[in-house]
């Protein structure tokens, strides 16, 4: 029991908790956002059209029980508009990645593949152990 609490304090400690935190709160807000741009703007325009508003779709069983099938509709948009966006977020935010990861490509130097023989100045392999120029022995850089 005290291996878990402590992974659990470990996990805590770490700082994703509070990255989490901060997701959670920000998405369950943004779904506020989204509901409420399905129920006041999206389902109205499609009213117009259909002449009828999707939480208005119900279907009656026995008594006052109702299969509300429209509220389905509507949290099916929901999701797809959520899903889109989340989409476009992630695919914006790997490009930016993406340019940021392939500057710093660019950026770092290539390992050198020649030197220069110390005594006749030739640029050779830099693997080489002797200058096939002089034929003078080289010194091993480590």
């Amino acid at each position: 029991m005290k291996k878990i609490f402590d992974e659990f304090k470990a996990f805590i400690s770490r700082g994703n908790v509070m990255d989490m935190a901060v997701g959670v709160i920000i998405g369950a807000s943004f779904k506020a956002i989204v509901d409420s741009l399905v129920a006041d703007i999206i389902n109205p325009l499609l009213g117009l059209f259909g002449g009828m508003n999707f939480s208005d779709y119900k279907l009656k069983l026995i008594g006052d029980a109702t299969l509300n099938y429209g509220n389905f509709i509507t949290a099916i948009i929901n999701f797809v508009i959520m899903a889109f966006v989340i989409f476009c977020i992630v695919k914006f935010m790997n490009g930016v990645s993406a340019r940021f990861t392939k500057k710093k490509e660019e950026e770092a130097p290539a390992a050198p593949t020649t030197k220069v023989c110390t005594f006749c100045k030739s640029e050779i392999a830099i693997e080489a152990t002797r200058c096939p120029h002089c034929t003078s022995e080289l010194e091993i850089e480590e």
